[in-house]
This record gives structure tokens, C-alpha cells and sequence, in this order.
């Protein structure tokens, strides 16, 4: 950087925040650091007392910190992302949808660890709404290396960082099982849960069954529904290792591949995710455990919004969900490590 006249000052770029104070009225940062010098700012910059200014100096092979943060903008934003206007080499992303937010993981340490330079986010696998913060991004020192952002570019080349998937629209049948129901001896109380964490998104509930504890009539409804042209079909009771507790072997029987029985997540650990293929498409068997009729926010809250926006769930990311796995039912929610919130 250099220092320059005030009067001489239109187009070069500040290399600090400068100040005003106005008794009574404010006291704060009338031009910030990377504001680009105009005309008629000049006459401003003059009657806080600065004749003189520190402007940043164009030198071959080093950017300006904004420079940089665009490197890093065009690095992580991907369809239905609106950014921010870029303020001291910092750029935000926000959502322009409601959608499950995915993360290369990979690719953000990679740019992480170079060093000089920041990408922040939310958690990835979480739903977001549309006006969402995504992310923020922004370069450490005023001027930064133009080979440190070749490297940077070099991390995460190919896809953005960052994507949003709309959810689909899809249609789902529920198979509640458990003889004491469909005897009538006790009233369900899992389907109304259900239907409700469903609402939450572009659903349409085909109905709901009640084929009781017999396995093959269980294995009957959840193809009879499939043959009906459900986009999901979600098994209630009966997912216990109790030997009466039958819809884990039903599920198996519709000849769906088993992509695990059982989650590291409390509540929730019983939870069954199974794929079903026909034509081409891979329908989803959830086999939830009773937890979800009675606790807040459990193991299907973070399978759901993934199997809505179709992203395959694979039996390593649900294994991957033990850390940060347990639910401490905390005001501002952690689960898992977490994406919900106060409220959510």
C-alpha cells in the first residue's frame, strides 16, 4: 500500500475503514476498507480530517483481498444461491429455495487448509429455506498471493463446494404394524407423527395400513403400495430385536437392499434404510423405531430431508452420524452437531 493525497484519491481502493463522528448521531465507518474511491467521497474523506489516505497498490502476482474472496465465491456457489454484496473481502451466500444443502467436504478442507484465506458454513445434509445463510467467505490479509488462489482453485476444481437439491415431490404410503392396532385394542398414534413430519415437505400420503404382526401380509402391503406407484413407503412398530417384532424380516422378504439395520443416533438407533428397485427407480423402505412417535427430533429427522430431495443415503454416512449422534434435547439444538435449531 501506499499513501496518496486525498485529492488525488478517485479510483484507488482504501486499505483501512475510515471513521466519522458526529456528535449525537453516530460514531462508526463512513467508507470501509476495499470502498473504491469516488468524486464526490472526496469532499467526505476531507471534513473527517483524512487529507491523506493508504490506498492499495496494484503490484504483478498479489489481489486484493475482494479480488480473492471472488476466487472464493466462484469456488463454492452452485444453482439457487444469491450472494452478497462483498464487504472487506468478505462474500455470503444465502439460499434461494427451500432444498438440502450438500457440502464436498473434501474440497472445503482442502481450501481451508491452504492457509490465508476462509470458507464458513452451515452443516451439509440439513434442510434449508429459501433466505437461508449458507456460507461466508473471505481472504485473512488486505492482498493475498495470485499463486495461493491458482492453489486454491486447483483444491476445489470441477464442481462448486456448495449445492442446494430441491426436494421432489412424492408420494408415500405408510405401513403401521403391531397386532394390538390393527385388533383396535389401542389407538395408533404413529401415523399422525408421521404425517406431520411429512407435511414439511411436497408430500401426498397414499394412505395407511394396518396388516398387523403377520410378516408376510406386512411384505404384501409394502408391495402393494410400491405397485401403486408410492415414491417412499414408511414402516411403523415392530423394528425392535424382540422375537415377535417382524418388519425388519418383511422388509428384507420385499427383496429391498438393506442399506443398514440400526444407526448410531439416540433417539433413534433402530432405524431401518432399505431401497426398493423397479423400473429403473430406487424406492425407499424407512423401517422407523418407536422414538419417532414421542421424542422431538430423532434419527428420521436426518434421514428425511435427504430421501426427499433424493440423495442415496449410504451406509458409511450413516455410521458417520455418531459423533454428534445423541440428543441432549438443548434450546439451541446440537443434534447432530446440528443443523435444526431453536424452533426448527
Amino acid at each position: 500500500m501506499r499513501e496518496i493525497e486525498t485529492t488525488k484519491a478517485a479510483g484507488h481502493i482504501l486499505c483501512h475503514d475510515i471513521t466519522q463522528i458526529i456528535k449525537g448521531e453516530k460514531k462508526g465507518p463512513v467508507f470501509r476498507k476495499g470502498h473504491v474511491v469516488k468524486e464526490e467521497d472526496i469532499p467526505v474523506l476531507l471534513s473527517v480530517g483524512k487529507e491523506h489516505l493508504y490506498v492499495w497498490e496494484k503490484t504483478e502476482g498479489i489481489l486484493h483481498e475482494n479480488e480473492g474472496a471472488m476466487i472464493l465465491r466462484d469456488l463454492c456457489r452452485n444453482d439457487h444461491m444469491s450472494e452478497s454484496e462483498i464487504k472487506e473481502g468478505k462474500i455470503e451466500l444465502k439460499a434461494q429455495i427451500d432444498g438440502l444443502f450438500k457440502i464436498d467436504r473434501k474440497k472445503l478442507l482442502a481450501v481451508n487448509s491452504l492457509g490465508d484465506m476462509m470458507i464458513a458454513s452451515r452443516h451439509g445434509d440439513f434442510p434449508v429455506k429459501k433466505g437461508d445463510k449458507l456460507a461466508g467467505m473471505r481472504i485473512i490479509p488486505l492482498v493475498i498471493e495470485e499463486e495461493k488462489m491458482n492453489r486454491a482453485k486447483e483444491a476445489a476444481k470441477g464442481a462448486p463446494i456448495f449445492q442446494i437439491l430441491p426436494y421432489r415431490e412424492k408420494k408415500v404410503g405408510i405401513v403401521t404394524t403391531g397386532s394390538e392396532i390393527s385388533k383396535g385394542l389401542i389407538q395408533d398414534t404413529f401415523g399422525p407423527v408421521i404425517e406431520e413430519k411429512l407435511g414439511e415437505f411436497p408430500t401426498k400420503v397414499m394412505g395407511q395400513v394396518y396388516p398387523g404382526d403377520d410378516k408376510e401380509k406386512i411384505t404384501e402391503e409394502i408391495l402393494t403400495f410400491i405397485a401403486q406407484g408410492a415414491d417412499m413407503v414408511v414402516c411403523t412398530g415392530g423394528m425392535s430385536v424382540d422375537p415377535d417384532d417382524r418388519t425388519p424380516g418383511a422388509i428384507k422378504d420385499t427383496g429391498a437392499e438393506i442399506i443398514s439395520y440400526g444407526a448410531p443416533v439416540l433417539p433413534g438407533a433402530m432405524l431401518l434404510v432399505a431401497y426398493y428397485k423397479k423400473d429403473g427407480k430406487s424406492i425407499p423402505i424407512v423401517g422407523l423405531p418407536g422414538c419417532v412417535m414421542y421424542a422431538k427430533r430423532t434419527v428420521f429427522d436426518l434421514v428425511l430431508p435427504r430421501i426427499m430431495a433424493d440423495d442415496p443415503i449410504k451406509k458409511e454416512e450413516l455410521a458417520a452420524l455418531g459423533e454428534g449422534g445423541l440428543c441432549l434435547n438443548c434450546d439451541v439444538c446440537t443434534f447432530p452437531n446440528c443443523g435444526f435449531g431453536k424452533g426448527r
